[in-house]
């Protein structure tokens, strides 16, 4: 029988984390990092930022750093803004069933709560931690998609995962944790993700909050405010009857390789192997056809006009990838919204909803793409769903990434010691995670 969720978050060590885990929470670590440095450059980071430091000063929990700047803030105050800079740049890792993502939220609430613990932490015991606000964060996800009638951000369930590591990192008591995870499900921001997508703006995926309601949700408890139950741990259970046996971080973590929401990435991987495939320029391409899923056409997205519109839409950064051959870094910039090439080919790009396609993106996201040609051809690529654990970016793919984001940011020494020590994290001692922390934590 599996223990209750509190049980197992509170009696987990790092002796019990298989090697897979292992691996996944070492790649998201790096992953995390590389999109948090080049994520700190935006107007958004910036913004919270400002926010976290007229808001939230140091109290008696101590200071914490802010994610990528270094400014001492309140725990709740640093998670905030460190979840707003990794949500600013939509690269982090995430989980289809779920339809979000873990790590922009779990990454910048635990290193703002071991940054601000007196008792020096290593780095396996930081592991035990991912892997509790990982796991938890997850299974209360499905849970809560399965229970509730509107589509909610990342943030909604995040807020329990890390409610239930940081209750366990403070040390407390399989009740306590119980209560911190009730008041991190009741008080998370329930925001609906769609209204993002119909209006994109800076609210994102509802991380930013998400994240400093876990943190505060973990204090309130230790220091005996009451919650429970949550809901979504406690009230569902064919959602938790696995736990500790099988790993949902493991069956369902993937990693992105392209700057913006996944309902694009089919399209944006059909239409790169069709210009690479019959050796074409983006000036031969007429107009482009997009059949896909339902949700995914209301990302849309012809003309945006601030990066949030960029990072939800399909028919930009497919007509970006069609004219530079790449979404990376250089196509983050707000000059690349001007660039009349892609302004060509995204406004003469149709989406369709296909009712076919809906159907079956339940936890997929399918799209068939079709290019028109100048000289009146038509080419199209078979429908396809991006790939997830079935098809994961490789190693040397996330190290690329990391590379790619990091290096112009953090200098390429600062950001090869950052690769090199979050890929082996889990081994290093209270002195070496310290150092780790720092370089996540200090000033470009």
């Amino acid at each position: 029988m599996a223990p209750a969720f509190h049980d197992f978050a509170h009696t987990l060590t790092s002796g019990d984390l298989p090697e897979d885990v292992l691996r996944v929470l070492r790649r998201s670590f790096t992953d995390t990092m590389g999109v948090a440095a080049v994520a700190s450059t935006t107007q958004m980071a910036d913004i919270a930022r400002r926010g976290a430091l007229a808001l939230f000063g140091v109290g008696g929990a101590g200071g914490s750093r802010i994610l990528m700047h270094g400014a001492r803030v309140s725990p709740a105050g640093a998670a905030m803004a460190g979840a707003f800079t990794v949500d600013a740049v939509d690269a982090h890792d995430g989980t289809s069933p779920c339809k979000g993502h873990a790590g922009s939220a779990v990454f910048p609430a635990l290193l703002a709560l071991t940054d601000a613990m007196p008792e020096p932490v290593n780095g396996a015991e930081f592991a035990t931690l991912l892997a509790i606000a990982y796991e938890v964060s997850y299974r209360a996800g499905l849970a809560q998609h399965a229970t509730c009638a509107d589509y909610h951000t990342s943030g909604a369930w995040t807020a329990v995962g890390v409610a239930t590591a940081c209750a366990r990192g403070l040390g407390a008591t399989p009740e306590q944790i119980r209560h911190a995870a009730g008041i991190g499900e009741y008080h998370g921001p329930r925001s609906q993700m769609m209204r993002c997508i119909d209006h994109p703006t800076m609210v994102r995926d509802g991380v930013g909050w998400g994240a400093p309601s876990g943190v505060t949700a973990a204090y309130l408890a230790c220091e005996g405010f009451t919650g429970a139950p949550a809901l979504t741990c406690e009230d569902a259970p064919s959602f938790w009857a696995d736990l500790g046996t099988n790993w949902r971080l493991v069956e369902d973590t993937h990693y992105k390789p392209y700057p913006c929401c996944r309902w694009a990435h089919p399209s944006m991987d059909a239409a790169a192997d069709l210009m690479r495939e019959h050796a074409l320029h983006h000036t031969d391409v007429a107009a482009v056809e997009i059949k896909t899923f339902h949700n995914a056409t209301r990302l849309a997205g012809h003309s945006p006009a601030t990066p949030d519109e960029f990072a939800y839409s399909i028919a930009f950064p497919v007509a970006a990838l069609i004219v530079r051959g790449q979404v990376g870094v250089a196509e983050l910039h707000e000059d690349t919204l001007r660039d009349p090439d892609i302004q060509r080919i995204s406004s003469a790009t149709t989406l369709i909803d296909d009712p076919h396609l809906t159907s079956i993106s339940d936890g997929k996201r399918w799209a068939e793409v079709s290019l028109l040609l100048q000289d009146g051809r038509r080419v199209s690529a078979a429908p396809r769903t991006p790939g997830d654990v079935d098809m994961p970016l490789s190693a040397n793919d996330i190290e690329a990434k990391f590379h790619l984001f990091a290096d112009p940011v953090l200098g390429e020494p600062r950001a090869q010691e950052l690769a090199s020590l979050s890929g082996n994290f889990d081994h290093l001692s209270a002195s070496e995670f310290a150092r780790l922390r720092d370089l996540c934590l200090s000033a470009p």
